[in-house]
Order: C-alpha cells, then sequence, then structure tokens
C-alpha cells in the first residue's frame, strides 16, 4: 500500500525499475555501436530516427533581460535547467535534467523515457519511479508543454512558480534544496522564455559549439554568482555540459584524452567556489582562455565525431 491507502502495482514498479536500470546502462556504455553511446538515446522510441533526434533540438525562445542583475540570473537558470545534479537522485543517475524533457526550453515530442512515458512526448510527474513523495502507484503520463509556448497554455502562474519549481527539485525528483539563487534563476529563466523570441527556424543543429558555449556561460554564471553554493551548481553545470561533448569523441582517444583533462580542471575549481576562494574569477578565465584552443582541436574533427549526422545515423542501439 502507499501512502494514500492504494495498493502498489507490482508489475508497474518491476516494469519501472527496469527501465530504470537500462536507462543507467546507456549513461555508461561507451564499447560498441551496438550500444547506446550517447546516453539520451535511453529516452528515445525504438526505431527513432537518430540523426534527427541526437543531430537537432528545438530552437531556444530566449529574450535577455535588458537588466544586468536579471540577465545573470536568467544564466544562472539556464545552466541548472541543463544539470542533471539539479534534480539529484535517480534522475541525476540516469542523466535526466529539466532539458531532458523540455528541449531548449521547449517540448519534447521525441521524449520516451521507460517506466515514465507513455506516447512519445509525455511523462509521467507522480511516477514512484523518481519520487518517494509524490508517487501515487498510478500511471498517468501527460504531453510535456512548451515552456516557450503561449503563457495562457501553461497552468503555473508566474507568482506560484517559486513554490512549484521548488517541489518539483524537492518533492517530484527527490532533489536537495536548491541555493535561492539558483531557485530564482529557474524563475527568471522560465519567464524569459518568449514566443516572440523564438528563431524562425523551429530547429536547430546539436553542435560541439553550442555544447561548449553551454558549458562557458555556465562557468560566466559561476564567476558572478551571488553565493558559494550558487557558483559551485554552476561549474558542476559546466562538467555536465563537457560529459555532453565527451560522449560524442568517445571514439577519438587523442581528442577525448584532451577534452577530460579540461573537464578535470574544473574539479577543484568546483571545490573552490564552494570555498568562497576570492581568486574563483581569475581561475574560471583562465579555463576559458584555454578552452578556446580545444574548442579549435576538436573542431578539425568533428565530422568524425558523433556530432555528425550521418555517423549518428550508423549506430546500432542495443534494445530490448
Amino acid at each position: 500500500m502507499d501512502r494514500r491507502g492504494r495498493r502498489a502495482r507490482p508489475l508497474s514498479r518491476l516494469r519501472a525499475a527496469a527501465g530504470l536500470a537500462l536507462a543507467l546502462a546507456a549513461s555508461t556504455a561507451l564499447a560498441s555501436d551496438r550500444l547506446r553511446p550517447l546516453r539520451a538515446m535511453a529516452w528515445l522510441a525504438p526505431g527513432a530516427d537518430l540523426a534527427a533526434a541526437l543531430g537537432r533540438e528545438p530552437a531556444e525562445c530566449l529574450k535577455t533581460p535588458a537588466d544586468p542583475a536579471l540577465a545573470r540570473s536568467v544564466e544562472i537558470g539556464r545552466a541548472a535547467f541543463r544539470d542533471p545534479l539539479l534534480l539529484g537522485g535517480q534522475a541525476a543517475r540516469a542523466g535526466l535534467s529539466c532539458e531532458s524533457c523540455h528541449a531548449g526550453g521547449r517540448d519534447n515530442p521525441r521524449f520516451r523515457f521507460p517506466g515514465l512515458s507513455g506516447p512519445p512526448g509525455t511523462a509521467d510527474v507522480t511516477s514512484s519511479l523518481f519520487s518517494r513523495v509524490r508517487g501515487d502507484a498510478v500511471f498517468n503520463p501527460r504531453p510535456i508543454p512548451d515552456l516557450a509556448g503561449p503563457r495562457a497554455t501553461l497552468k503555473t502562474p508566474p507568482e506560484a512558480l517559486p513554490a512549484f519549481l521548488r517541489g518539483l527539485v524537492v518533492e517530484e525528483f527527490d532533489g536537495a534544496e536548491p541555493p535561492a539563487a539558483v531557485l530564482q534563476g529557474l524563475v527568471d529563466y522560465m519567464a524569459a522564455l518568449d514566443p516572440a523570441a523564438c528563431p524562425r527556424a523551429r530547429e536547430a543543429p546539436v553542435t560541439l559549439a553550442g555544447h561548449l558555449a553551454n558549458a562557458r556561460r555556465a562557468l560566466a554564471a559561476a564567476a558572478t554568482a551571488p553565493d558559494p553554493e550558487t557558483a559551485a551548481r554552476m561549474v558542476a553545470a559546466a562538467r555536465a555540459a563537457l560529459f555532453l561533448v565527451d560522449e560524442r569523441y568517445q571514439r577519438l582517444p587523442a581528442e577525448t584524452q584532451a577534452l577530460r583533462a579540461a573537464a578535470a580542471r574544473l574539479a577543484p575549481l568546483q571545490a573552490a567556489a564552494r570555498a568562497g576562494a576570492p581568486d574563483l574569477a581569475r581561475d574560471l578565465d583562465g579555463w576559458l582562455s584555454d578552452s578556446r584552443r580545444l574548442e579549435r582541436r576538436l573542431a578539425a574533427r568533428e565530422a568524425e565525431s558523433l556530432y555528425a549526422p550521418a555517423r549518428l545515423s550508423g549506430l546500432q542501439p542495443d534494445r530490448p
């Protein structure tokens, strides 16, 4: 029985647990084209067009605020939105972030997570797969909303967003209490997603430059964060962005080694951020400067990596 007195569904939970196990295995599978070399393949429907699903993403409809302080808050929220560690628990272990469901802050019609989704583009937000608090033992997936769509279509009014987002992180996904600046950043980021700011093209290619830009933007947010814990969260978000690059280059050993060396340099910077080190901004600037040379090296072989649509199309995921 669950906390509301309803009888749990053992088969549903077994299926959900099996789905999560597959997703977790996918996040570490690196060796063969018959495995899932990209973590996001764990939440695609069988038979999905991999070049379309993993080679393109919805264009972000972000209207950067004119106020500098508000713009900095939006950048904090943007980085946290893309970091699986925000959600914590099983979601973080599977590599799920807010952006996994809301790609580019939009919807995600290709999302189909085992045990969490029904048809592609849906998710059960009261699943006990991720939450001990909101799990209701009822499989009731709902369509994933477009956060940059018309405001009238979103069920949560702006004044209720802080409580809603905190509940999502802490209760829906069993994540740790987010710092106040991170929570406010998420609120401000969602408010800055504006239908009027949407590019003419609905989708854009997924590129090395885009992922590295996300890492740099997170580090820039760390340098101006209002408190040490938020700064540390931003460095963690940058490391998460670098993981997305790493898995695309996994079959290019020299480039992977250079990338992992750069990522390893962020670990002590994350600790320094949490400790409130006075030289953090200088050290982050050093990393950012060096990252330009790394990007040139990686870009020279981007066509051989899993950013190339032709190589994505050739993958053969090992699906049950």
